[in-house]
């Protein structure tokens, strides 16, 4: 994806907030580094002045929103600090969970060597984290997760920790592309490519849908479908049973 060339594919928007589909690679707000354009810059650009609410990491996809008013900056933050919000998640997991549904109630903290990696540890922040598998293929299996609380990586470090990791995740994983040789029994190489290109070479996980109630008292139910490589490499695994 190229960032300059990318408009943001907007899901819903009103007078005081704005919903965004984010593809994955694409930073939700400018890191300490200014190392790349994020998404509030291109929104930033198109409404002159945008309120962070929460963020989702560079890799994953899906919904995310922004204020558009310092009153609906404050509403939201609330809303998000009082777990009064919905957030659901899908991702593609390696091998089928024994337990079909359950729930992960293990706290999270921060490695206490490596920078930005996070753990299960008995002294972390509680973290609760519902999931339920949808579909089941013979390598992965598709997961839907609700989160109860909002730690920083919470449901890749939970993923870890009940052995079954996101795909292509490199912090908690083995971090290895998805290839369709690995899944098609009777794989050829095109002639006209050299090496395989990776079905999927990301972070399996995408934000999928939010529920809250805005400030006039609507109920707002949101939904970004899965996105196209995710979903390509689902229609693979199914041919291939």
């Amino acid at each position: 994806m190229t960032v300059k060339k990318y408009s943001p594919d907007i899901i819903f928007e009103n007078d005081s907030f704005v919903a965004v589909n984010k593809p994955a690679g694409l930073l939700s707000i400018p890191d300490r580094e200014q190392s790349q354009i994020s998404l509030k810059d291109l929104l930033l650009e198109k409404y002159g002045s945008i309120f962070t609410v929460h963020r989702l990491d560079r890799d994953t996809s899906g919904i995310i929103i922004f204020a558009k008013t310092d009153a609906a900056h404050k509403y939201f933050s609330q809303l998000f600090e009082e777990r009064k919000i919905e957030k659901y998640y899908q991702g593609l997991v390696h091998g089928i969970p024994a337990n079909k549904k359950g729930t992960i109630d293990a706290p999270i903290a921060e490695h206490g060597v490596q920078r930005g990696l996070y753990i299960v540890h008995r002294r972390g922040k509680p973290s609760v984290t519902d999931y339920e598998v949808i579909q089941e293929h013979k390598y992965f299996s598709l997961v839907q997760f609700q989160l109860h609380t909002g730690r920083t990586h919470q449901i890749r470090v939970h993923c870890q920790n009940i052995g079954h990791p996101l795909a292509c995740d490199e912090l908690y994983g083995d971090g290895k592309p998805v290839l369709l040789s690995s899944i098609k029994k009777k794989y050829k190489l095109s002639k006209h490519d050299e090496e395989e290109r990776p079905m999927l070479n990301r972070l399996a996980l995408h934000s999928y849908r939010l529920k809250f109630t805005d400030e006039s008292g609507q109920v707002i139910d949101l939904e970004a479908e899965l996105p196209k490589d995710i979903r390509a490499l689902l229609q693979q695994l199914a041919k291939n049973k």
